[in-house]
């Protein structure tokens, strides 16, 4: 099993990609039949290459991640981070509360990514 340092150390290197505007390296975070789920709710992206084209167009909007609470573990293979994203929206500098919740595999990749946020979370900034 994923022990707790490796999973907080993966969603932490998650964030310095996404914040470095690196969707290469978010992409290789994740293992070779991953999904993602952002929101849930929407059609999972699977596999890397979608993943990939997923984040290549998130981090083209020019968001940011922030931290709003500690990364936290669990005692099976599960971590799950709060956290702030600001991003240009067609309508505007936007800013979104989300919870993401990912799964892990036994080499620390991620096998999932559900991301947590709903339209009352997103939002205009003035």
């Amino acid at each position: 099993m994923t022990d707790e340092a490796t999973m907080k150390a993966a969603m932490q290197a998650y964030i310095d990609a996404f914040n470095r505007s690196d969707a290469a390296a978010i992409a290789d975070l994740y293992a070779d039949d991953a999904t993602v789920e952002d929101p849930v709710g929407s059609p999972p992206k699977t596999g890397k290459r979608a993943i990939a084209e997923f984040y290549q167009m998130a981090v083209a909007t020019g968001a940011r991640l922030e931290l709003a609470a500690p990364i936290r573990a669990s005692h099976g293979k599960a971590a799950a981070m709060a956290f702030d994203v600001r991003l240009n929206m067609p309508q505007g500098r936007a800013h979104i509360r989300v919870i993401d919740v990912m799964t892990f595999d036994e080499a620390g990749k991620f096998t999932s990514m559900k991301a947590y946020w709903g339209k009352s979370d997103m939002v205009l900034e003035q």
